[in-house]
């Protein structure tokens, strides 16, 4: 694993979108397929924005990208909330990155992927059958989940057993409603869905490279725990630790680690 500390949020959103841009670039270069993971928030904006804006500018080709999204929240019902909804995170992708690409690149949002809360299988087979992610970009909760795979009793799951969970759908934890009642709902809870289809545990460390980004406060004690070497179901992220090709950019304004 490797740890890059950036200066600020701007540096590292210019770092994330210049890492994959150059995944991208490459394997449009050579003709390839892309299967691209993709993460939600706010601490991902910023680096949309510049992605798109290189994309754009470069013209590169992108009729061979598909987009696997991590998660979205569903309603009491098990169906994906609409994307009518202000916390859509097919919404939010629309508007915050797939409509900034300038048509003539190629991209079609048929490959612009979601896990089904109807049949989370069908999500990990849509996976497999493109040939696994390639390229999975993480953030990090406020609780050290990573997708929406929340933190579990090492008394109700082996270390394997939570490595190996597959999509599904879960019950948020209340750190999870709570913070991003506070970052996307201006604190209201109400209107935070309490339920998501995520994207499972196996999947995510199946992708050949994880680039984990941190840029808020909150983030430095699961950070600071998965430093010290803690590997533990309490501490989804830690699983990354054993990950072949991870790297986790953190703004060093914001987050102290030792």
């Amino acid at each position: 694993m490797r740890w890059i500390r950036m200066e600020n949020y701007n540096s590292m959103s210019q770092y994330g979108a210049d890492h994959i841009y150059s995944r991208i670039a490459n394997a449009a270069a050579k003709g390839s397929r892309l299967n691209l993971g993709l993460a939600t928030g706010n601490t991902m904006l910023e680096i949309y924005r510049i992605l798109a804006e290189k994309l754009r500018g470069s013209r590169v080709r992108l009729d061979k990208l598909t987009t696997f999204n991590l998660d979205e929240y569903t309603g009491e019902d098990n169906r994906l909330i609409p994307e009518s909804h202000p916390l859509s995170y097919k919404k939010y992708m629309r508007e915050n990155f797939f409509n900034l690409l300038s048509p003539e690149l190629g991209f079609d949002e048929k490959r612009a992927r979601f896990p089904d809360p109807v049949d989370p299988a069908r999500f990990d087979r849509e996976i497999e059958d493109a040939g696994g992610i390639d390229f999975q970009l993480l953030g990090i909760g406020f609780n050290g989940h990573i997708a929406f795979n929340e933190p579990e009793s090492p008394d109700k799951i082996s270390m394997a057993e939570f490595a190996d969970l597959p999509s599904r759908v879960i019950n948020l934890k209340p750190l999870t409603v709570s913070t991003n009642a506070k970052l996307t709902a201006d604190g209201k809870l109400g209107a935070v869905p309490h339920r998501a289809a995520t994207m499972g545990m196996r999947q995510i460390l199946a992708a050949r490279e994880i680039l984990l980004l941190a840029c808020f406060h909150e983030q430095s004690e699961p950070l600071q725990k998965m430093r010290q070497g803690v590997r533990s179901t309490t501490l989804p992220a830690s699983f990354l630790l054993d990950h072949h090709n991870t790297t986790i950019t953190y703004t060093s304004d914001v987050i102290k680690l030792d």
